[in-house]
C-alpha cells in the first residue's frame, strides 16, 4: 500500500457509549458502536460503506470528521499541504481549521437545513465562520457554489421549503462545498429522495469528483448505489469491518459470508436469472453485548468451533483484499452478476 497516495488512515478506531443505571447514574457497560475498524482512503477515490442499519456507519463517519469523539484509534488525514495530521490529537483551534478540509452532507435534506434562513446565508456560513470571505467576494462565492451544483442563483433569496428535496440536497452540497474541502463523509446522501432525483445526485457528485479531485467515505444501505458510485467497498457488521475489496470484485466474488448473505438481498434485473435469497437465521448481535469470537458466528452457515472462541483478525488475504473471517480462503461464495 502506498501511504504517499492516501488522503486518510485510519487505525484501531472504536467508539464506546456508555450505558448508565437509571437510578445512581453508574456505567454499568457500553455499547460498541464501532469497534477496532481501520481503513484507508486514498486521493480521489470513493470508499462505500455498506451495512445494516444500526452497524455503526454514521457514527464511523461521524468520528472521522471528530462531530463525535472517538473513544479509541487514530485518525491521519494528510491536509492540503501534504503533511499527515492526527485529527485525533487535535484542539479545538486545530480541529477548526482542519474541518476547512473535511466536510459531510447529511442524510435528509428537509432537517438539515435552516428554515429559518435563506439559501444564501446557509451556504455562506461556512466561510463566514472560517472566515475566510466578506462582502462581495463572498456574495459572488455563493453564486458560484449555486451554478456548480445545479441551481439558480437567483433564488437564493428563497427559504428551503421552497425547494424539492433534490434542489435542497444541492444547497447542502453546496454548504459542504464552501470551504474547497478535499474530503466529504457523505452520510446516506441520496436515502431520503425519489429513484430519479438519487440518479441526479449521484451522478453531480461523481462530476464534483472529477472536477474538484475530492475524496468520499460514502454510506449507504443500498447496493445498487454502492456498486454505482464506490471504487472499493467496506462491509459492517455490529460495528466491526469484516470484508474491504474492490467494489468488482467484492460484488462478483465476497469473501466473507456476511457479505454473501447481504449481496442476495440486491435484486437482479433480469426476469430470466433465478437467484435465491439468503435468510440468515438468529438475531443481529447485541452491540452492548457481543457474543464471543466472531460476532457472525451465531447467524453463519459455515461457522465451526474456532468461530465461536477465536475472533478473526481483520488482515489482507489478497492484495487489496481484506477480511475479517477464518476460513475466507476456503469458502466459495457466491456474488452477484457484474457487467
Amino acid at each position: 500500500m502506498d501511504t504517499n497516495n492516501l488522503i486518510l488512515d485510519v487505525t484501531g478506531l472504536k467508539k464506546y457509549f456508555p450505558i448508565q443505571s437509571s437510578f445512581l447514574r453508574r456505567t454499568i457497560g457500553y455499547i460498541r458502536a464501532v469497534d477496532d475498524v481501520s481503513l484507508f482512503i486514498r486521493h480521489g477515490e470513493t470508499l462505500g460503506l455498506v451495512g445494516e442499519s444500526g452497524c455503526g456507519k454514521t457514527t464511523l463517519g461521524r468520528c472521522v470528521l471528530r462531530a463525535i469523539e472517538p473513544t479509541d484509534g487514530e485518525i491521519i488525514f494528510q491536509n492540503a499541504k501534504g503533511q499527515p495530521v492526527k485529527v485525533n490529537e487535535l484542539n479545538f483551534g486545530q480541529l477548526r481549521e482542519i474541518r476547512r478540509e473535511m466536510q459531510m452532507i447529511f442524510q435528509d435534506p428537509y432537517s438539515s437545513l435552516n428554515p429559518r434562513m435563506i439559501v444564501q446565508n446557509i451556504v455562506a456560513e461556512p466561510l463566514i465562520c472560517n472566515k475566510m470571505m466578506h462582502g462581495r467576494a463572498l456574495k459572488e462565492r455563493v453564486k458560484e457554489l449555486m451554478s456548480l451544483v445545479g441551481l439558480d442563483p437567483r433564488h437564493l433569496e428563497r427559504y428551503p421549503h421552497a425547494f424539492s428535496g433534490g434542489q435542497r440536497q444541492r444547497v447542502g452540497i453546496a454548504r459542504a462545498l464552501a470551504t474547497n474541502p478535499r474530503f466529504i463523509v457523505c452520510d446516506e446522501a441520496v436515502s431520503a429522495l425519489d429513484v430519479s432525483v438519487q440518479a441526479q445526485i449521484i451522478n453531480l457528485l461523481q462530476e464534483l469528483q472529477t472536477k474538484l479531485n475530492l475524496s468520499y467515505l460514502f454510506i449507504s444501505h443500498d447496493l445498487s448505489v454502492i456498486q454505482h458510485i464506490s471504487d472499493r467497498v467496506g462491509v459492517m457488521y455490529v460495528g466491526k469491518m469484516v470484508e474491504v475489496a474492490a467494489s468488482r470484485e467484492l460484488f462478483r466474488k465476497p469473501m466473507h459470508p456476511y457479505s454473501e448473505a447481504l449481496l442476495s438481498a440486491k435484486p437482479v434485473p433480469d426476469p430470466r436469472v433465478k437467484y435465491d435469497r439468503i435468510i440468515l437465521g438468529g438475531e443481529v448481535a447485541n452491540p452492548a453485548k457481543p457474543p464471543s469470537g466472531c460476532y457472525f458466528h451465531p447467524r453463519c452457515r459455515y461457522a465451526k468451533s474456532v468461530c465461536q472462541t477465536d475472533a478473526p483478525a481483520f488482515g489482507e488475504v489478497a492484495p487489496g483484499r481484506f477480511v475479517a473471517c477464518h476460513f475466507a480462503e476456503e469458502l466459495d461464495l457466491r456474488g452477484v452478476y457484474v457487467r
